[in-house]
């Protein structure tokens, strides 16, 4: 693994860490995630650029709006995959949820959720991402990761985790963190594949 790029011990609740190029676990290679939750007991995040093959329509078939329409889930993690999670930027249509940074918000009334995706699935795609799983950390365990160079964090953005265009997030964001990211963006994750 090349020198990391000197990064904090603790993020913040909405940072963004893209996944150091060398990373090939499968769960994170190439992955961003948004931290919704650091505290010295440990931390979670959801990966924003990992979208399923199937949306509401196929997992959730059995809720009467949810399974009427065709909207995304995103693979947040391998922890708890059963489970389903929610970002969203519209606290006023989806009240009851935690804000975690500036305009992001975590959780909230799921029927509400379901009453405002099932409404306009189009407008609902910029504002809303679902999740399955999520990614979490032990006490002192992603202070470690930083430390090490396994993510490089990025200040956190409402407009990157609800970008329309997920598969290039991790590019764009490493990309917008000036020289040093740029260079990040366009290693393969093998050196060998050079």
């Amino acid at each position: 693994m090349a020198d990391p790029v000197p990064s904090p011990d603790f993020v913040d609740p909405g940072t963004l860490l893209c996944a150091w190029p060398d990373l090939q676990d499968p769960n994170f290679m190439h992955g961003v995630i948004v931290i919704c939750e650091h505290s010295r007991h440990g931390a979670f995040g959801l990966v924003l650029n990992d979208p399923l093959d199937v949306g509401t329509e196929t997992l959730l078939v059995n809720h009467k709006l949810l399974g009427q329409v065709e909207f995304p889930i995103y693979r947040g993690g391998p922890v708890e995959v059963g489970g389903l999670q929610f970002l969203h930027a519209v606290p006023e249509q989806i009240p009851g949820g935690h804000c975690i940074a500036d305009g992001l918000w975590i959780g909230g009334d799921f029927d509400a959720l379901a009453r405002y995706v099932s409404a306009n699935p189009e407008v609902a795609a910029g504002n809303v991402r679902l999740f399955v799983g999520y990614s979490g950390w032990g006490a002192g365990q992603l202070e470690q990761e930083l430390q090490t160079g396994s993510w490089v964090p990025a200040a956190a953005s409402v407009d990157e985790v609800f970008h329309p265009e997920p598969s290039t997030a991790w590019r764009r964001i490493l990309q917008s963190l000036g020289a040093i990211g740029r260079e990040l963006a366009e290693q393969p994750p093998d050196p060998r594949w050079n």
